[in-house]
């Protein structure tokens, strides 16, 4: 069997700019919510037998009590953070397993599910659903692999090394170094994807980085500078690998087979009804625009 782990944020997300805006019978806005269902139950008519989809339930984890500017909702439309509870309750119904994440992040839940279903030796392959460039450390040989749903690219350990320079192990440190914006940790200065990829691909982590860039024997430009940086703010740096770094031991659940779909559930008819029932909002014509503008 192959299982199947979704990004549920990114699919909120990337669906909330897709899809036109829709409101249900209780005012709510649901348009991401509908794409996102029929994007799921799309992948169960293509043969998907087990499955989990994890969500960010809060958007704030532990890491904001780490760093001051981790990433947080501020920013984030209403219309888009609203719909994260309609998301999980309606794939719930629809018989999927969800993982709301409160103290951890989506991104948790991912790595750690993907750990507990690899042990499983029944499981052919393990496929995580996300862009993510975080969720590459938790890729390993092709049992556990990433899959872009978006463009169908597919990254086993060695896609993942072509593509970043370092293998899994070092994804962590790699954005450690690095910074991601997205996530709201600045990186070191200096330290951009080429130099951190150059140096980390022969040593690994950070802590095995030697003082000297003289015992670096590596082709990156601005050394010195770089070696000086990271000397004085290694700790920083540690701390933003912390950051980065995916906790792979949340206990999700005991068995694999508690991942098998097994269809909808009675819930879901009056679920169902609402979503299709819900009013889609009509975007001004070209005519109208033309008025407006007059």
């Amino acid at each position: 069997m192959k299982v199947y782990l979704v990004d549920g944020t990114y699919e909120l997300f990337r669906h909330y700019f897709a899809m036109p805006k829709a409101r249900d019978a209780k005012g709510r806005e649901v348009g991401a919510v509908r794409g996102v269902l029929a994007s799921m139950l799309a992948m169960m008519r293509d043969g998907v037998t087990h499955i989990a989809v994890a969500t960010d339930h809060v958007v704030e984890s532990f890491r904001n009590d780490l760093w001051a500017g981790y990433k947080t909702g501020e920013g984030v439309e209403p219309d888009l953070l609203e719909q994260f509870p309609i998301l999980e309750e309606v794939l719930a119904a629809a018989g999927l397993v969800v993982w709301p994440m409160v103290e951890y992040e989506a991104d948790d839940a991912l790595a750690s599910g993907a750990a507990l279903a690899a042990r499983d030796k029944r499981v052919e392959q393990v496929v995580i659903c996300t862009p993510d460039k975080d969720l590459g450390q938790a890729v390993t040989g092709s049992r556990v692999v990433q899959l872009n749903r978006r463009t169908g690219a597919i990254l086993d350990e060695a896609g993942v090394t072509a593509k970043f320079g370092v293998p899994p192990a070092s994804i962590p440190d790699y954005l450690a170094l690095m910074g991601d914006a997205a996530d709201g940790y600045p990186g070191l200065p200096g330290w951009g994807a080429k130099s951190s990829a150059t140096v980390l691909a022969k040593f690994e982590h950070i802590e095995r980085i030697p003082a000297s860039c003289g015992d670096w024997h590596v082709n990156v430009a601005n050394a010195a500078t770089l070696a000086d940086t990271l000397e004085r703010e290694r700790e920083r740096a540690l701390l933003f690998r912390t950051l980065a770094t995916l906790k792979a031991d949340i206990p999700l659940f005991k068995k694999v087979d508690e991942l098998e779909w097994k269809g909808p559930t009675p819930e879901f008819d009056a679920v169902g009804r609402l979503l299709d029932e819900a009013k889609i909002e009509k975007k001004p014509s070209d005519k109208s625009k033309a008025r407006r503008r007059g």
